[in-house]
């Protein structure tokens, strides 16, 4: 074999051990984001719309996050429906909360919530006697679709423990016409 084949071929046998490593490094690079950084998370039912849609997929992150109001989080806190829920929090640990149901809007500390993201006025009713004070360690949530969704209101969800937070949406993944940060 010619020196020139024979180098010909050596270059491309590395060529291809070298896409080869790029390729593997890819893949294991984002397993590891995605088990340490972030995960990825479906929305089933229409508790959050507008802002969420059934089906979407959604990059949650937990590192470094503490609970913020107005954030919507992902909750595996064992529920009525016992299954995870996606929900914004609208109250933290000590606030107040009260909803004036015939009015349809949410108080926090005596402050009326400025809420352009839900789909309509809270009128709906649960078993859960206002005004409450959120208890340490807890948070309170609704979904953006107050009239249509299970959350603090009802006692089968409650208050939610911070620790089964599994972290905050950061980013729309699917559907591609949708792709990017939460409005």
């Amino acid at each position: 074999m010619p020196e020139d084949a024979k180098a010909g071929k050596i270059a491309a046998i590395k060529e291809i051990y070298d896409w080869l490593g790029t390729v593997v490094f890819a893949v294991v690079t984002v397993v590891l984001a995605f088990t340490f950084l972030c995960r990825t998370v479906g929305v089933d039912g229409s508790s959050m719309e507008p802002t969420l849609q059934n089906e979407d997929r959604l990059v949650i992150s937990h590192l470094f996050y503490e609970p913020q109001p107005g954030d919507v989080v992902v909750i595996t806190q064992p529920n009525s429906a016992d299954v995870p829920i996606v929900k914004r929090i609208i109250a933290d640990e000590g606030q107040s909360v009260m909803i004036d149901f015939k009015e349809g809007v949410v108080s926090v500390d005596g402050v009326v919530l400025d809420e352009p993201y839900i789909s309509e006025a809270t009128h709906l009713r649960r078993d859960v006697q206002f005004p409450v004070t959120v208890p340490q360690g807890c948070v309170f949530v609704l979904g953006d679709n107050r009239n249509h969704s299970l959350d603090s209101r009802d006692s089968g969800v409650g208050m939610i423990d911070k620790r089964y937070i599994l972290g905050k949406v950061i980013f729309r993944l699917f559907p591609f016409r949708s792709i990017g940060t939460l409005s």
